[in-house]
């Protein structure tokens, strides 16, 4: 049997289209075509308008993309913040405990007294200092030991959660 390939990009394809293409296609790419469609979706409709399961996806995501390339100091600095709120509970949502209580650690690093906002988190992130950016980097290192491929569990949320999801139809 070979590797199974890489999907380079979605290309309007249904829910159960991308679904469809586990056996050809590696996960993590599948999962990018999701994470890519959902967002197209975004700027057609809003998100308002998405449904809490396809929140999830692009909450899980956005998480894995950033803390991979620049730790948990880069999710809660860059426009990924806005998946702050819901991002502890859209881990949980796809079986994965450990890493949702290691964000939560992080995110109570932050030290913000009241609701987790996009403000709240820029203004913390904006006077970051040497010791916040010291103890999210643990967080870093733990993330890196326990989180894994993220792709794997959230493909299979994806595909319980299949009429959910919306893409292309």
């Amino acid at each position: 049997m070979s590797e199974p390939k890489w999907l380079d990009a979605y290309s309007g394809q249904t829910t159960a289209e991308l679904i469809d293409l586990e056996e050809e296609y590696r996960t993590d790419s599948l999962v990018l075509a999701f994470e890519q469609a959902l967002q197209q979706k975004v700027d057609r409709v809003g998100n308002d308008n998405l449904s809490d399961a396809e929140r999830v996806v692009l909450a899980v995501e956005a998480l894995e993309r950033e803390v991979n390339s620049g730790g948990y100091s880069q999710f809660f600095f860059n426009s990924s913040n806005e998946f702050t709120p819901i991002v502890v509970h859209s881990l949980g949502a796809i079986g994965c405990s450990e890493v949702a209580e290691l964000t939560q650690l992080a995110i109570d690093m932050l030290g913000i007294n009241g609701p987790i906002t996009v403000d709240a988190i820029d203004c913390v992130m904006e006077n970051e200092s040497d010791e916040l950016e010291e103890r999210l980097d643990v967080c870093d290192e733990q993330y890196y030991k326990v989180a894994g491929d993220l792709s794997g569990p959230l493909f299979e949320f994806i595909k319980a959660n299949r009429d959910e999801i919306t893409l292309g139809e």
